[in-house]
């Protein structure tokens, strides 16, 4: 593979810096490829080229990861229902956001939560009757 220009380099992280800014902040929402793009002034295509070059992932992967590590934080800390993590952090649909849960993290957000629970407060051991 050729070697980059720096300034071919310094753009791409540039732009991969600030989409994943706008991930950061905005993973919640409906967010498109071609939306970020736009807002960091750039072509669908030589963001994709920084996903890829700079991030050594893409667009999808990325909000992926981003969503799945806001879940488990939400799973792990709070009262709140599988169906609501799904909604804040931008799935529509709870069947999948589960599956994506799933391959994230390799168990379901239920079964994590309950692994959560037990790490942090584990049941004290069963004594035998005297």
């Amino acid at each position: 593979m050729p070697q980059q220009r720096s300034s071919t380099v310094r753009l791409r992280t540039s732009l991969y810096e600030e989409a994943v800014a706008i991930v950061a902040e905005e993973y919640e929402r409906d967010l498109a490829l071609d939306d970020i793009a736009r807002r960091v002034a750039s072509s669908r295509r030589q963001l994709q080229r920084a996903y890829a070059e700079i991030g050594n992932t893409t667009f999808r992967s990325h909000l992926t990861a981003v969503r799945m590590d806001a879940a488990a934080e939400l799973l792990g800390r709070g009262p709140l229902t599988v169906r609501e993590v799904a909604q804040r952090v931008g799935y529509r649909q709870p069947a999948q956001f589960a599956k994506a849960f799933r391959r994230h993290h390799g168990v379901s957000p239920s079964s994590y939560r309950a692994r959560r629970r037990l790490a942090v407060h584990p049941r004290p051991p069963i004594r035998a009757a005297a």
